[in-house]
This record gives C-alpha cells, structure tokens and sequence, in this order.
C-alpha cells in the first residue's frame, strides 16, 4: 500500500477528476489524502478520501468559492489581472503550509494537478517522487498549438507558431508574479531554477484526461506524458436528487453553463431556451449553482431547470449538449457519442471549444455573437447533420481505447513501484 497525495484548486473541474483517481487508487488498496483548502473538503469526504486542511487563515470556508465566482464574472485585462493575484496567493499558501502538513502526514508520492503552481516544487524540497496530472487542458506549451485562452484553431504555418510563440511568451510574462513565488522558494530551498513553465511538470509521468484525439497535433512531448482520456465514476461523486419522472421520452437537450454570473445567467438561458422552442425535444438546464430555479423567470417552452443535476446519468439519456465548454462537460459528453454546441465564456473554455469544432463533434457560438436565432441554426445543423453525431462516436470509441482512470492509476503505481518513469507505448 503507498500512501499518494493530492495537490489540487478547488475548482469543480479539477476536483471531480482528481478525486475520480483518488476514488481509484483508494479502491486498489492504497492510502489517499488530499491537501486543500476548506472548500475542496466536501468532494473530497463524498469520493472517501482522507482530506488535510491549508490555508485555513487566508481561506475559510465559502472563500475560495467567493473568489473562484468573482473570477468567473470578470473578463478581459480585469479578469486576468484578478486571476493572477489569486493564483499568487494560492501558490504562497502552498508553498508556505504544504511541505510540514504533507510531511506529517507521510505521504509517499504527489499528484499535482497541473494548475496548482508550487506543487512540484514542494514534492523537490521533499525529494518526494511525483505525477502530474492535466485535470483541465493540458498546459504543456510548443510552438505549433495556439494558447489555451484563444480560439485559435490548429495551423501549421509558420505565421501561426510565430503567433503562438509570441502569445505564449506573453502568458509567461502576465502569470511573472506567480513564478516569482516559486522561484523565490526555489532559491531558498537550493533547488535547482525553472527556466520554462514545462520545467515544473514530472519526469517521471505526466497524465491527461484527454484523448489524443480530443487534442490539436503534438511535436514535442515528452515521452513520460499519457493521453488516458476522462477520469469520472459516478462512484467518487455524492448522489444529486434529479425528478427523472418529468422526462417527457422525447430527445434530451441537456444545458449546463457552469456558474454564470447575475448579468449573463438570466440572458444566455432565455437565449437558449428561445432558441430550442418548436423543436422535437426537451430541454434540461442545470445551473451549475450560484441560484436557483426559482430566481430565473419564466422561459420560453417551460425547460426543466435544476440547480444541480446528476450529469453523467443524463448524458447517457442525452441527444445534444449545450455547453460553456468546460473540459469535464464536453469530455463526458464525448464519452457518451454525445455532440455538442458550446458557447466559451472564459478561460481555457475557448479552447475546448476550439478542439470541439476542429473535431467535428459540435459547434462554436461565441457570446458575443450570441442569439437565439443563432443558436437555433446551430443546435438544428448538430441535430440534423450526421457527420457531428459520427464525429462523436468516433471520439468516444476513442475515449473507450485510452483506458480512462483505470489506465491512469496503473501508471502511478508503476511510478509508486519503480519510482521510475513510465513512457507511453509509441
């Protein structure tokens, strides 16, 4: 038995597959603690794992919901600007209270989830080995993919890496206060520095909930990093209360837009419950949180709407996903042969998006340019044209042969084993 522990932001999206692997680990015998603030605590216990508190002072309970809401509602420079800071102050907590919380604990080997920034460098100060694991799209940067936060498409010019390049670098640049954290503790443990943002990702495994085939064409990966496809097991998730009874038999349209904010929610779900009147189906849309059914008025064509909805049981009932292109949504929606219509509202979520069109299982409204008369023409060519349904059966055969959270828990006993890396199957 090894004793792993999980380094992750509490964030739905990151949570849900990192305990998802936790859940998997935990049921092949092993120990599994992860380390987070309070607000990660209840994922944590529903998929029955040991939880370690950080952070407590700075972030109490509500708190890192509260800031991860006020991110989601900014956009443009304010966004990105609020963004960093609360990374910044994440990533000293961690740096600050991790290493004495993880030591004491005696854990054995770290998965550190690629966005929590300070986790590799914590596992080197406790010459610790360690995973890294990619919950949301993967960061990994080379000059032939566009950023995750634009909506470029793959091309290979040479204009395009140019492109790339330069965006890339200007990312770096933008997230300079965050790194200058690691690097300060970097210098003050005598670690060796971080001279690219790729550096702080394991030599030993690096895992991807994606498929290879839900990702633009790659050049320069290192031989250690696995595309697994989606970590989820409805297992590691608390049990959501759904009316199944009020499903009508006809086509499902199931809509999840994550959290929106106050001056979106009421507009984006009018729009696409205008946009979905007149047709053979029925519309389901999950809020995601932050309100409730009864603060939206009254829509068009009357949806069922519900606060929090059991996803992966609907999705397997599901013709048509409208989605924000988060990558857990559009992923299980994949696993399912569902298409999509996704509407980007932020983050890495245009790139989701992006991955959607070019693989043909879906289509890209972008909000600024949404309307019901818009999503209408989109939803009906998803629904009526084939190539999107075959498009995504495709990806979800694809999802099948990537071997899912199984396939990634092999490869970190195989690390945990041999402490050695594991290269993928050429």
């Amino acid at each position: 038995m090894t004793h792993f522990g999980l380094l992750c932001v509490a964030m739905t999206g990151h949570l849900n597959p990192m305990t998802t692997l936790g859940h998997e680990l935990k049921r092949r015998g092993h120990r599994v603690t992860l380390f987070g603030v309070l607000d990660a605590q209840p994922k944590t216990l529903a998929a029955g794992l040991e939880f370690w508190a950080i952070g407590e002072e700075e972030f109490a309970t509500g708190a890192s919901d509260a800031s991860f809401a006020k991110m989601g509602k900014l956009s443009g420079l304010a966004g990105s600007k609020y963004t960093i800071s609360l990374f910044q102050q994440l990533t000293a907590m961690l740096l600050r209270e991790a290493p004495q919380a993880i030591a004491a604990a005696g854990v054995e080997v770290l998965l550190v989830d690629q966005t929590s920034y300070g986790g590799s460098t914590v596992a080197d100060f406790l010459k610790l080995p360690f995973i890294s694991v990619c919950c949301a799209l993967m960061l990994n940067q080379e000059p032939g993919v566009p950023p995750i936060i634009t909506n470029w498409s793959y091309n290979p010019a040479w204009w395009a890496k140019l492109r790339n390049q330069y965006a890339n670098k200007l990312m770096w640049r933008i997230s300079q206060s965050i790194l200058e954290v690691v690097t300060e503790y970097r210098r003050e443990w005598k670690l060796p520095p971080h001279f690219h943002p790729d550096d702080a990702f394991s030599q030993l495994a690096q895992i991807c909930q994606q498929p290879a085939e839900f990702e633009f064409p790659r050049q320069h990966l290192p031989q250690c990093f696995h595309f697994n496809g989606p970590y989820h097991d409805p297992a590691s998730r608390k049990s959501t209360p759904f009316p199944f009874e009020k499903l009508t038999g006809k086509p499902l349209i199931y809509a999840s837009m994550g959290t929106l904010q106050n001056r979106l929610r009421s507009r984006v779900f009018e729009t696409i419950a205008q946009a979905c009147v007149g047709l053979d189906a029925q519309l389901v849309i999950a809020l995601g949180g932050g309100s409730s059914p009864e603060s939206l008025p009254e829509l068009p064509g009357i949806p069922l709407i519900v606060g929090y909805a059991p996803q992966l049981e609907l999705l397997q009932r599901a013709t048509l996903t409208i989605t924000h292109a988060g990558m857990n949504t559009a992923l299980e929606s994949l696993s399912n042969g569902v298409p999509m219509v996704a509407i980007p509202i932020t983050h890495e979520q245009p790139g989701v998006a992006t991955r959607i069109a070019w693989t043909g299982t879906g289509e890209v409204v972008p909000l600024a340019k949404l309307s019901a008369s818009r999503l209408r023409e989109a939803v009906e060519r998803v629904l009526t044209e084939d190539s999107y349904k075959e498009n995504a059966v495709r990806l979800q055969a694809a999802i099948r042969r990537a071997g899912g959270v199984s396939r990634a828990a092999d490869i970190v006993e195989q690390v945990a084993q041999t402490g050695q890396p594991v290269l993928a199957q050429q």
